[in-house]
């Protein structure tokens, strides 16, 4: 590897209202390497890049950025793209409806004269996709490809516009196994064919999998740089510098309060799902003890979110057969307003799409799901809402200049806090977690957990349902592990292993 520096910036600092988001911030990254940039959520880390790539122009910061030995003064996108920079985001920017070689060439099309020139596109296309080792029709529409194979499409993309330095931003946070593993043999490939490679990300493995180099952002300000050839970077180094102290045990313990009481119990429930017309559960038995965490394992697309869904007033309408019983007592959700009366609660996965409302501020999205509380004569109490979204912005920790911030200026971990509150002021007896820290960083994560568990020791009831099998592992009380729509196996917290939820997961 190079030890010539392709980028340096100097001394960045970029600033909100109410907020220092990058402090003084130096940033270096040698020729042909795949750095990864790591920090807690709200560390600057996508701030930094989007310095970087000119999303916000040079006269909004301070600072410099050396390019090759060149200093550059990026007044947009379009500046940087010419110089050899390309950022990919976590939500990809391709177009669904438009094939996948107009998505490769969109914003620079190859010209003859005025007209675009279709076949070149279409044979400089395939030239790109076989450079990312992508084996699909460049005519085929965006929208009928995966989201690994549309990651592909993105890099396919950047690789066009003859990128030198290619910064993804937390390019995994929706890829299966399979897919990162593809991805990132094709990080490795470009490495060695002297593509610089910059990688946001939160998981740590995956830093430990593929940096050559860490830089550690915490609280807008670059705490170090680590070189993972030398043999300086562990999980527990990077954490200790993530969060500014160490970490044990990322999963707090609690003393397990056994409990007999049944206060949900689930009989044969099945469900068709009408819009894909096939069975999407079949006949599942279940139970939730008063004050337990029930983790509910498996792979992606085994139907656990279609069975939270489905039991919290199936808002998806779904052709739902079975019998849902509430402390013995016999009921039927056919909405989710009815779950939610009966002391029940969804945090969805998705946050952003379907569990805030992005555009609103702190304090509206915390008293969404329960406006009747402080509402007086049908409008809303503004007091009492500034006085509920305060007691939940301290009591979760959420960290937020104010509760009049508007949610999509939050990290992810705190937006994550923001949707927990929303659920929390209804004040619910059974509490479903979809994916409860998808997305967001280990001392966020760290916090999530410390709240689950004294939710439950207050009482409270959850069911936890994610992909992340050390999670599952180190949180809950009881597993349920889901394949193909049925649950093929129930493990108590000290039999369950990593191998045992495999072994049930991949049963048919």
């Amino acid at each position: 590897m190079n030890e010539t520096p392709i980028l340096e910036m100097k001394n960045i600092t970029k600033e909100f209202p109410g907020v220092k988001a990058l402090d003084n911030v130096s940033f270096r990254v040698k020729r042909g390497e795949v750095h990864c940039l790591v920090g807690e959520n709200g560390a600057g880390k996508s701030t930094l890049m989007k310095v970087l790539s000119g999303v916000y122009p040079h006269n909004e910061y301070s600072g410099e950025i050396i390019l090759d030995g060149e200093l550059q003064k990026f007044g947009g996108i379009r500046d940087s793209e010419k110089v050899g920079i390309s950022i990919i985001y976590q939500e990809l920017a391709l177009v669904p409806d438009m094939t996948v070689y107009e998505n490769i060439f969109v914003g620079h099309e190859i010209r003859s004269g005025l007209m675009v020139d279709w076949n070149e596109t279409i044979r400089r296309a395939s030239e790109m996709l076989k450079k990312v080792r992508l084996d699909v029709n460049p005519a085929a529409k965006v929208r009928e490809l995966g989201v690994g194979k549309q990651q592909l499409v993105e890099i396919a993309k950047a690789l066009s516009k003859d990128v030198k330095l290619l910064i993804l931003d937390e390019p995994t946070s929706a890829l299966n196994e399979r897919d990162v593993d593809n991805l990132f043999l094709l990080l490795r490939d470009l490495r060695d064919q002297g593509v610089t490679c910059v990688l946001i990300t939160h998981k740590l493995k995956e830093v430990m999998d593929i940096a050559d180099s860490v830089t550690v952002l915490r609280d807008g300000k670059t705490i170090c740089t680590l070189d993972a050839h030398k043999g300086e970077v562990s999980e527990n180094v990077l954490i200790k510098h993530m969060v500014g102290r160490e970490i044990d045990n990322i999963y707090p313990k609690r003393e397990h309060k056994r409990s007999d009481e049944v206060v949900l119990e689930v009989k044969g429930w099945s469900a068709y799902d009408p819009a894909r017309e096939r069975n999407i559960l079949e006949d599942n038995n279940f139970t939730v003890k008063k004050g337990e965490i029930v983790g509910f394992s498996g792979l992606m697309g085994s139907g656990r979110t279609e069975l939270a869904l489905s039991i919290f007033g199936n808002p998806e309408r779904y052709h739902v057969q079975g019998e849902l019983f509430l402390h013995g007592e016999k009921r039927t959700f056919s909405h989710p307003e009815e779950a939610i009366s009966a002391g029940v609660a969804y945090v969805s996965e998705d946050r952003k799409r379907n569990g805030l409302i992005l555009i609103q501020d702190v304090r509206q999205n915390i008293t969404l799901a329960n406006l009747r509380e402080i509402a007086r004569r049908g409008v809303v109490d503004n007091n009492a809402e500034i006085k509920v979204a305060n007691e939940y912005k301290n009591t979760l920790n959420i960290k937020t200049p104010s509760i009049e911030q508007t949610v999509v200026n939050l990290s992810g971990g705190n937006q994550q806090k923001v949707s927990l509150a929303k659920w929390l002021f209804v004040k619910p007896e059974i509490l479903i977690l979809d994916e409860p820290t998808r997305g967001i960083d280990v001392g966020a994560k760290y916090e999530i957990y410390t709240i689950m568990n004294r939710l439950v020791e207050q009482g409270m009831s959850i069911i936890m349902i994610s992909s992340e099998l050390p999670e599952i592992l180190g949180m809950s009380d009881r597993v349920y592990v889901v394949s193909a729509g049925r649950i093929t196996g129930e493990l108590p917290a000290e039999e369950a292993t990593q191998e045992t939820i495999m072994h049930l997961a991949t049963r048919n």
